[in-house]
C-alpha cells in the first residue's frame, strides 16, 4: 500500500457563515492530497502527462462524518492499495486536529491518450512504478 499525509489549514473562504467547511471543499482536499502524494513519490502529474497520458476524474465518493471548522489544521491521508490497470483508485481520509475522522472517500481516475483523448490502459512503465511503491 502507498500512503501519504498532507497537513492543510482550513481557510476562511472554504467555510460558510457558521465557520464550517462547505461540503464541496473536501473534494478539493482529496485533490491536494493525491497531488502531494504523487509529487512526494517523484511522479508529479505534469510528468505523467508528459508521457502522453492524462488522468481524468471518473468518479468521486465522499462520506461526511463530522464537520471541519475554520482554524482547523486537517490531516489528509491518501492511499493507493492496488496497481492500476484501466483506472487508478485513490482512497482518502481527512482528520481534524483532535484525530476525529471528518470524512472518507475515494477518487477514481481513468487513463486517456493525450492526443486522441481516447481511453487507454495504464501505461506499463506507470503500472510498474505503482507496483514497486505499493509492494514496499
Amino acid at each position: 500500500m502507498m500512503q501519504s499525509e498532507l497537513f492543510l489549514d482550513v481557510r476562511y473562504y472554504e467555510t460558510d457563515q457558521m465557520g464550517i467547511v462547505h461540503h464541496s471543499n473536501y473534494i478539493r482536499y482529496f485533490e491536494c492530497g493525491r497531488t502531494d502524494m504523487l509529487r512526494k513519490l517523484g511522479l508529479p502529474i505534469e510528468k505523467i502527462e508528459e508521457s502522453g497520458v492524462m488522468l481524468p476524474v471518473v468518479s468521486v465518493e465522499c462520506r461526511y462524518k463530522v464537520p471541519a471548522r475554520l482554524g482547523d489544521t486537517l490531516r489528509i491521508v491518501s492511499l493507493i492499495d492496488k496497481v492500476p490497470m484501466a483506472k487508478l483508485v485513490i482512497r482518502n481520509e481527512i482528520y481534524n486536529p483532535s484525530g476525529q475522522l471528518v470524512c472518507e472517500g475515494s477518487v477514481t481516475l481513468g487513463f486517456i491518450d493525450s492526443r486522441s483523448r481516447r481511453p487507454v490502459r495504464c501505461p506499463a512503465a506507470l503500472a510498474a512504478f505503482f507496483e514497486e511503491h505499493i509492494n514496499q
